[in-house]
Order: C-alpha cells, then sequence, then structure tokens
C-alpha cells in the first residue's frame, strides 16, 4: 500500500475527543490526504465543528485504489482518522462538493462505509448525510444521495446545523423531523421536501416546495470576516500534500464581474478581512506549524485594498526568519513591480496570468477587463526586473468564440515573447512562455448559464490551430483532453434525472474521475446509456430565457435578470465595469454591512427594480 501516512491520523494538532463527546461528525473529502489537507474550508469547518461542546469532528478522505482493495478485502469500514471508528456509526456524515468529478468517489465512500447511498433507503439509525461546497449551488444532480445541502458559506451555518440535529436525536425526534427541522435553518436544503416535475421535451414544468419549505432557498453568507472563526493553529500532515504551506484568507468574492465565473458570482458581495487580522493570522500560522512559506489567498489577491501595507508588515517578520510570501491570483492590469520585488527577495517566482482569451473582442464577451497592452505592460515590468517564466491561461470553447479568437491566442503569446526579446537586459537566459487552454463549461448562476457548451469537436479544432501556431521552443503549450469538461459540464448543469446516472457509473467503476489515469469516457456514456438519458441535452442545448433552470431550487442572491443583462451585453460585445466602478444592481448588497464597498456604491448607483 502506497503512502500509508495517509490513514493512520496522529498529526500534530490534531485534536481526538474520544469519549468526551457523545455526538460525532465525519467531515469526508472525496479525494486524497493529500488534496483535502490542502483544502483550507476543510480545516476551517474541522475547528469550528471540534469548537462545539459534547461535539467530535473526524476526517476521512477517500482511499485509492491500493487502500480501498485492502479495506474491502479484510472487510474494514471507511473510518475516521481520528478516533479509527466507522463512520456508519457516526450522527453525521458531512462532505465537502469543491468539485462534480468527484461525485462518483462520495458514492463509493458511502458504500466502503455501509451507509446506503440512496437516502430513501436509509433507515432511522443511519447517519445524516450532509454536503456543502461550491457544487452545491446545484444540489440537483446529487439529490438522490444526500439528505441535506449547506447552501453557501458554512461556518455559522455548520455550527447551527449539527445543533440542531443533536437537539432533534436527544429529544427523540424521528430521522425525517430532524431534517425537516434542520431544514429551516437559513441556507439548508432539505431535496426530501421539494418535488419537481418535467415537460414532455424533458425541461422542468414546476419546483414545488412543501409547506413551511423555503423556495429558492437563499445562501449563507458570513457578513463580518474578522469575527469569523479562522484555525491560526491547523492540522500539520504527516505527510507531503499538494499545497504545504500556511495560508491565510485575504478576502472573499470578487468585484470584476467576469460573466464565465461561478465563484465570482456565488461569493458576492466582496468582504475584506482588515489589514490587522490578517497579519496577526498570518504570522500566528508560521509560528504555529513550522512553515517557511504564507500564500495570501482569494479570487484575485491584487484587488485587496491594503496589499502593500499589509505585505510590508508580514515581511518584517518573514524576512529575519527566510520565510516567504506567495501571491497567486494576480491580474494583469494591476501588477505591481515593486511590490513583486518586495514580496520576493528570498525567492523569484514566475508569473501566472488569465487573460482567458486571445482577442479583445471576446474578453470585452466575457467582462475580461484585461487588454493586451497592460497584459504586455505587466509582462515588460516583471522582464525587465529579471524574470524569465510566464504562465498564460485561456479558455477555448467561450461564447461567440471564432477561430480567429483562438488563434489570437498564438498572437498574444507571440507578443509576450517578443516584449521579451525587448525589454530583457542581457538576455543572458532565455524565456519560458506557456500557454495553457482548458474547456470552456457555461456554469449555473452565471451569465453563461444559459449558452450551450461548444462541442468536444469544436474544442480540438482550436487546439490544433493553436498547436500549428505555436512551434517555437520558447512558448510551450499544454491543453487539457475535453473528455472530462464534457461529462462536467452534464454534472454541473444536470437536473434530478442525472442521479441515476452518477449511481449507475459507480457501480461501473467510476471513481477519481478527476484523474486523468482512472476517468474513462466510455463509462460514463455507457452509464447515460443505461439510464436513457442523452448528455447533449445538458451540454449542447441552449436554454431559454423563461425555462426554469434545476438549480433555480437555490439562490446565491444575485437576480436573475442580473444575469440575463449579462448574457446580452455579451451578445453585444459590451464589457460593464466592476463593483468598485459602478453598482450594476445584481442584488448582492442585500448581504452587506454598512460601510462595505457592495453597499456603499450600491447606494450612491442604481438599482435594479
Amino acid at each position: 500500500m502506497q503512502k500509508p501516512a495517509r490513514y493512520t491520523g496522529g498529526e500534530y494538532g490534531q485534536i481526538a475527543k474520544g469519549g468526551a463527546a457523545d455526538y460525532r461528525v465525519a467531515l469526508c473529502f472525496p479525494d486524497t490526504y493529500e488534496i483535502g489537507m490542502s483544502n483550507l474550508g476543510m480545516k476551517i469547518l474541522y475547528g469550528v465543528i471540534n469548537g462545539i461542546d459534547g461535539v467530535s469532528c473526524e476526517r476521512v478522505f477517500a482511499p485509492w485504489v491500493d487502500m480501498e482493495q485492502q479495506l474491502r478485502q479484510n472487510g474494514v469500514a471507511l473510518y475516521g482518522l481520528e478516533s479509527g471508528g466507522a463512520i456508519s456509526g457516526f450522527d453525521i456524515v458531512a462532505f465537502s462538493l469543491a468539485y462534480e468529478l468527484s461525485y462518483t468517489n462520495v458514492l463509493n465512500m458511502l458504500d466502503l462505509a455501509g451507509i446506503p447511498l440512496l437516502r430513501e433507503d436509509r433507515q432511522e439509525d443511519s447517519p445524516i448525510v450532509i454536503a456543502g461546497g461550491a457544487c452545491c449551488f446545484n444540489p440537483e444532480p446529487m439529490a438522490d444521495f444526500i439528505d441535506l445541502f449547506v447552501i453557501g458559506e458554512g461556518e455559522e451555518a455548520a455550527v447551527e446545523l449539527v445543533r440542531a440535529l443533536r437537539t432533534a436525536r436527544d429529544s427523540g425526534e424521528t430521522r425525517r423531523g430532524a431534517i425537516r427541522a434542520a431544514a429551516a435553518l437559513e441556507g439548508v436544503y432539505a431535496p426530501s421536501l421539494y418535488r419537481v416535475g418535467y415537460n414532455d421535451d424533458g425541461t422542468l414544468s414546476e419546483i414545488v416546495a412543501e409547506p413551511g419549505a423555503a423556495l429558492p432557498v437563499l445562501k449563507r453568507v458570513v457578513p463580518d470576516l474578522d469575527g469569523a472563526y479562522f484555525p491560526v493553529e491547523t492540522l500539520i500532515p504527516s505527510t507531503g500534500i499538494v499545497h504545504d504551506r500556511a495560508v491565510i484568507e485575504l478576502f472573499r468574492g470578487c468585484v470584476h464581474g467576469c460573466r464565465f465565473c461561478q465563484a465570482g458570482h456565488t461569493g458576492r458581495p466582496m468582504r475584506e478581512k482588515s489589514k490587522e487580522t490578517l497579519a496577526e493570522q498570518g504570522i500566528g500560522a508560521l509560528r504555529a506549524s513550522g512553515y517557511d512559506e504564507l500564500a495570501l489567498l482569494s479570487l484575485s489577491s491584487s484587488d485587496y485594498s491594503k496589499l502593500p501595507a499589509l505585505c510590508d508588515e508580514l515581511l518584517a517578520w518573514c524576512l529575519p526568519r527566510k520565510a516567504n510570501l506567495s501571491l497567486p491570483s494576480l491580474r494583469a492590469n494591476s501588477y505591481d513591480v515593486s511590490l513583486m520585488e518586495r514580496i520576493q527577495r528570498t525567492r523569484k517566482s514566475g508569473l501566472t496570468f488569465a487573460p482567458e482569451a486571445g482577442s479583445q473582442r471576446l474578453r470585452d464577451v466575457i467582462n475580461k477587463n484585461v487588454t493586451e497592452e497592460e497584459l504586455l505592460d505587466s509582462c515588460r515590468t516583471a522582464f525587465e526586473s529579471g524574470r524569465s517564466s510566464v504562465k498564460l491561461y485561456f479558455m477555448l470553447g467561450l461564447p461567440t468564440e471564432t477561430d480567429e479568437d483562438a488563434a489570437a491566442i498564438a498572437a498574444l503569446s507571440r507578443e509576450v515573447y517578443r516584449t521579451w526579446r525587448e525589454h530583457t537586459p542581457g538576455r543572458n537566459r532565455g524565456v519560458k512562455i506557456t500557454v495553457s487552454t482548458s474547456y470552456f463549461i457555461p456554469k449555473p448562476h452565471t451569465p453563461f448559464q444559459w449558452e450551450p457548451q461548444a462541442s468536444m469537436e469544436v474544442y480540438r479544432k482550436r487546439t490544433e490551430l493553436l498547436r500549428s501556431e505555436l512551434k517555437t521552443k520558447a512558448i510551450t503549450y499544454n491543453w487539457h483532453e475535453p473528455e472530462q469538461g464534457f461529462v462536467e459540464a452534464v454534472l454541473s448543469r444536470g437536473d434530478r434525472r442525472v442521479g441515476k446516472a452518477i449511481l449507475e457509473a459507480c457501480r461501473l467503476g467510476a471513481k477519481f474521475d478527476s484523474w486523468s489515469e482512472f476517468f474513462t469516457l466510455g463509462t460514463w456514456l455507457k452509464a447515460f446509456d443505461n439510464c436513457n438519458i442523452d448528455p447533449a441535452f445538458y451540454t449542447a442545448r441552449e436554454r431559454g430565457r423563461d425555462e426554469i433552470l434545476p438549480w433555480s431550487v437555490v439562490s446565491t442572491g444575485v437576480d436573475e435578470g442580473y444575469f440575463w443583462d449579462g448574457r446580452i451585453a455579451a451578445r453585444e460585445g459590451k464589457a460593464t465595469p466592476g463593483c468598485r466602478e459602478a453598482c450594476s444592481g445584481c442584488g448582492a448588497s442585500r448581504f452587506a454591512a454598512e460601510g462595505a464597498v457592495c453597499r456603499t456604491i450600491a447606494n450612491a448607483g442604481r438599482r435594479r427594480d
């Protein structure tokens, strides 16, 4: 068995309550230990749930195939790392759903635990199965398997949910009664309380909620991040993980409104932590862990309003101790060479920018407010300061995209190379420009949610076009094969009927579908066929304005009219300003505290009727 440290527990910082707890929660991540232990959300929930008196929270990760084989051969049920106890005996089994291609792992983990996969098959003594995370903004494909979904941010909702279910258990409430009581909480969705109907053409005809159940279920938001729990003292893994470093979270949400970005819309409104809180948490995390790197996380780190001052305060502590700061997610139009020089005194790294589209026309369509001039200016200042490595990320298959737009990716990449040749002192070292493309998926709760996905054939055609255009040693071209993106589109845009195919794919052996060495398109096509599901119905079909969308059972707080206006603006090639420039009336100001950027600008600007 490879990497046995994945399964032993006992790490520094582990919380093991033993007999001090009478209510047990299994916090499950449907991927390997190395990925799950890198997930900040898992660490937050682990700490906040263990902070409840009498409640223990244990971690569970998807076992790799060698360990799964050992578990099945030896009749050992899936267990929590802290106690070694089978999670089938826990009160709650909670999954973090960060990626649609992990759905078969969820079912496989339930099967390894001996918990019925379908919620309707569970008995009174079965654990209540919960899910939270980004994928829950369309909960319907997993509705047959999950008892309760937490929509939105989980720090406060998780505590309320655990307490409500524990109270229901202690009062002798039935399983259904406990689920109904929990569904009364804000941001909690119980699919058993909702009925869906279908038209003859396969589209939804209705979503009907039982009396007392909210429709739609509005997401949870933590308005004050300074006062929210943050795991300064956290678990230290016993083996190497994907992101082996300390982290702090600068802010949540985004002000830019890129029309393809689900996270930017579901995370609205943007909420920052104070500089003082971040400095305290960052230094505390380094002290408590012994890490020599601190990552400053967000959707777009350069948008933090006090970034230079924060970095200077952190550097005053880090530099004498030879600790590094890492700033991922920088925008090409806000690259600060002076700041980056201060941050990277001890270790210079390459640059990563995501123009997303090659032509300015298409960047206006997707509302990516970055110009070619801004990108090249950022590259120039980086090259002048001695950097010689740049990574550029793009998407193929965007709405209205043409072959000319795809070819523009190559042209832009060559301009970056020309910039290096003209602005690198001495050019003693070569340049490394890496261009990567991914397959675009129109996601729920974005202006592109009504759009069809470009076919795999179109995507392959445009990758071939780029391969022919980028034949130079200075530029490396990487691309994702489209098969996984095709299945992801079905799962992210599906309705409850897709659950049958997920179950069938699992029975056919699908697992670790986000890992290319395990993913097999044929398995999924067979599952769709066996369940009489046409995947093109979910991927290739343009939705109508009046169609009931499966994910409309939940709400991000952003108005549907705002999304539709964004789609029209995309068709007209019109960009819209970011939230700090003008309010677009998206509706998210309902969540913002007084004085926050969103509320202030909304009060001064227009509001949507």
